[in-house]
């Protein structure tokens, strides 16, 4: 047998370092269908772990998630198989603690098996209501708690549509619907939590990331005053399209200049002496990357970028530090939040902080660090920092830069980290230095 996660490690042996200046190899990726089978056995092992452990802790017998084609429960997209884009009509995923010790059912109440992965627990044949063999099921198991997602502050915990919910209501008998829970606590906790083997192979998307920066802030792609910010922005996508990846956004590239008040943008030209910030993520795997890095295009005779810009850059650091020294398990986002800025402003750095989880979306599920446009308190930030979660540490430093007489930039910084319950890493590295356009190759 093929052992994906090693082949996965082997394929990105000798990239360039995430803060490299100059422009880096083309990154070598799995094919789909190697992709697929490794994206199987990740889910296999987060089906056998995860849920589990979140039912017991939750004190829930039994999960019921349903889904419509193309309208689907956040949750259910990332419990399909590699194989399975989408629900199929509707697909009905039951997850139920026998208890004593026994292993969790995993069914799946539809006409389609998933991969081996849920036990196909419906025969239409048989019985032909789909809702009525739902109600059968929950009876013969007898649950006393069952979870459905439906939230009003989580949006990965609200999957369950109206229509549905009321097919539910009706399809269970009487005694049972007493006992639907709404909780976000289970869909939150599936989504936001990361596996070991998830983590052998989430550096990896972000050594890939890095890489593409490194070309994108280079010569190779960037020809002072003829290549415009929206060539880059394209080139990205572009770059991610041959890889047979994707991006979740399109990729962000401002133009920062001596004398001009704001950033520059779209079809503006690349000049000597510009300072250059992309925010650029995709999709490999199921996870997510989300990074922001600064370039700068040198002038002629120089070899670095100004002391104010490198200045500005270590001032961004520094509020990283603050924040990533300010994670404690059972902290809430807020708490976290108001420790960081503290710390950060205390060593004379003008912090903004809009930190957030990251995995299975780029925005991901869990507890929100501050937001661009609001620095206090925020019920999204309520939730508690739990282990074995990812995070993308976005934030910036306002500084003022001699060289370009005293004007006040904002040195914006995001890297991707991995939290244990102890300590938080980035997963490959962090932008320390420019990346140089027109450096000697």
């Amino acid at each position: 047998m093929i052992n994906y996660l090693g082949l996965a490690a082997c394929l990105l042996v000798g990239l360039a370092a995430p803060v490299a200046a100059q422009p880096t190899a083309a990154p070598s990726v799995l094919s789909l269908r190697e992709r697929a089978t490794l994206e199987d056995k990740l889910l296999a092992d987060r089906l056998d772990t995860i849920v589990p452990a979140l039912m017991r802790e939750q004190k829930i017998d039994m999960w019921v998630l349903i889904a419509r084609e193309y309208v689907e429960d956040p949750v259910v997209m990332t419990m399909l198989d590699a194989e399975n884009m989408h629900a199929r009509r509707r697909t009905i995923l039951v997850f139920f603690d026998p208890g004593a010790g026994k292993p969790i059912e995993r069914l799946t109440v539809s006409r389609y098996g998933l991969a081996g992965l849920f036990q196909p627990a419906w025969n239409p044949e048989a019985e032909p209501d789909q809702w009525k063999a739902l109600g059968q099921l929950v009876a013969a198991r007898n649950p006393k708690r069952i979870a459905i997602n439906s939230s009003a502050l989580s949006q990965f915990a609200d999957g369950l549509t109206l229509s549905q919910y009321e097919g539910l209501l009706a399809a269970l008998p009487a005694p049972y619907r007493s006992r639907l829970v709404r909780t976000d606590e289970l869909a939150v906790g599936w989504m936001e939590t990361r596996t070991a083997q998830e983590m052998q192979v989430y550096p990896q998307l972000l050594h890939i990331t890095h890489a593409i920066i490194a070309e994108a802030l280079s010569a190779k792609v960037i020809t002072p005053g003829k290549t415009t910010a929206n060539d880059v922005r394209w080139w990205m996508r572009e770059k991610v399209s041959s890889l047979g990846m994707q991006v979740w956004f399109h990729p962000s590239l401002s133009i920062f200049r001596a004398g001009q008040p704001a950033a520059l943008q779209n079809d503006e030209v690349i000049r000597p002496g510009d300072m250059l910030w992309t925010d650029f993520g995709i999709t490999y795997l199921g996870l997510n990357s989300d990074v922001q890095q600064l370039g700068y295009v040198l002038k002629p005779g120089e070899r670095d970028a100004p002391r104010g810009l490198r200045d500005g850059l270590a001032a961004a650091n520094r509020v990283q530090d603050a924040l990533t020294g300010s994670f404690r398990t059972g902290l809430t986002g807020n708490q976290i939040l108001a420790a960081a800025r503290a710390k950060a402003i205390a060593a004379g750095l003008t912090p903004s902080i809009y930190s957030h989880p990251i995995g299975f979306h780029g925005h991901g599920a869990g507890s929100s660090i501050g937001f661009w446009d609001n620095q206090n308190p925020d019920p999204r930030g309520e939730r508690p920092l739990r282990p074995n979660t990812a995070w993308s540490i976005e934030l910036n430093a306002k500084a003022n830069v001699p060289e370009w007489n005293g004007q006040e930039i904002d040195f914006r910084q995001e890297e991707n980290a991995f939290f244990d319950g102890r300590t938080i890493r980035y997963l490959d590295g962090r932008q320390t230095r420019f990346h140089l356009v027109g450096a000697r190759q």
